[in-house]
């Protein structure tokens, strides 16, 4: 089994999908979407169903072949459950081969022995019996019926901007999109995934990095502190609401909030993260991140805008945007990521 990589948007979906469906970044860095779709059928000897993604491998001919595929969190709550596929089953398989491996595939397709045909992104191959998981996954608007609960509540990732940082999940992104100081494009340069991916072996993200998460995130007020709890590497944000005295570093950054009418801003600062994305942007520990959460009026949605400042990474301040809506049905899970 190659390392494990980490991983983003639940929901990690096909760059060659449609405009609605996002990729989880490690697809473009470790598998080729820029070639045909390679297909190979073959008789699964071993599978496992875990986070960050769930893999399975396929004996063709003489030869093992790996079959990555997205995260439980991302496909389970699309209906793709456990027993769909098990040890024994003669699968045919279509995705995108790897960069760097022969015998890998970012699985899109799968045609299970029943002749159901589990479509990942893209279109169907073989079958008119499908079980779509991304039409599942992209609900474009969130329910109104609860206003009263404003900020506080779980929220989702949904159809409409839900991507914060463009840079993970497409393969050709221009990096001149970014004021990018000289050293710090320097240090993108000289990243390489398979090296220095931060999150291998299920180590969790830090901020920013963290709130480009496609899954469920819960609010909830602590009086003294609002808690983020982020259903990724089961991470616990504390924002204080309240003068602390004390500001301790870490990966998370030392976060201080305030209420502004039914939005919650929050200041940042002291993340050691290192990262200000998944793929290779520096971020120094003297980073100000400045974020608003501002809930519609109907409850339905939430509207979240980041600013980054940083001196050593960034000529001028950097916004990003994203968009979750609420759904009642779901609920955060725990996200228990396991090693490959």
């Amino acid at each position: 089994m190659k390392p494990n990589r980490c991983r983003y948007v639940a929901a990690c979906l096909a760059v060659v999908a449609a405009p609605t469906v996002y990729a989880h970044h490690s697809v473009s860095a470790w598998f080729d979407t820029t070639v045909e779709m390679a297909e190979v059928e073959g008789v699964v000897t071993e599978f496992r169903w875990q986070n960050p993604h769930v893999i399975f491998t396929l004996q063709v001919g003489d030869a093992l072949w790996s079959i990555e595929t997205l995260s439980i969190s991302g496909i389970s709550r699309w209906g793709i459950t456990r027993d769909l596929i098990a040890v024994g089953d003669r699968l045919r398989v279509a995705g995108n081969p790897a960069r760097r491996e022969s015998n890998s595939l970012f699985v899109r397709n799968i045609l299970l022995p029943t002749g159901r045909e589990i479509v990942l992104g893209g279109n169907a191959r073989w079958s008119s019996d499908t079980l779509r998981g991304s039409e599942l996954l992209q609900a474009r608007e969130g329910d109104a019926s609860r206003p009263e609960l404003g900020l506080f509540r779980t929220w989702s990732t949904g159809g409409v901007n839900g991507v914060l940082f463009p840079e993970a999940v497409q393969a050709n992104f221009d990096f001149s999109r970014y004021p990018l100081t000289p050293a710090a494009r320097a240090a993108l340069d000289a990243f390489d995934f398979a090296a220095d991916d931060p999150t291998k072996d299920c180590a969790p993200k830090g901020m920013p990095t963290i709130m480009e998460q496609p899954y469920p995130m819960e609010i909830v007020d602590r009086g003294a502190t609002i808690e983020l709890l982020i259903e990724e590497y089961d991470t616990r944000r504390v924002v204080h609401m309240r003068p602390t005295g004390v500001s301790v570093p870490g990966p998370l950054g030392h976060s201080v909030g305030r209420l502004e009418g039914t939005a919650l801003v929050v200041v940042t600062t002291r993340s050691t993260w290192g990262y200000f994305d998944s793929v290779g942007i520096p971020l120094t520990v003297d980073a100000i991140l400045v974020e608003r959460f501002a809930p519609s009026a109907d409850g339905a949605r939430l509207d979240y805008t980041l600013t980054v400042t940083d001196a050593a990474t960034f000529t001028a301040p950097v916004t990003l945007t994203k968009t979750w809506i609420w759904r009642p049905e779901v609920t955060r899970s725990a996200y228990e990521c396991r090693p490959a």
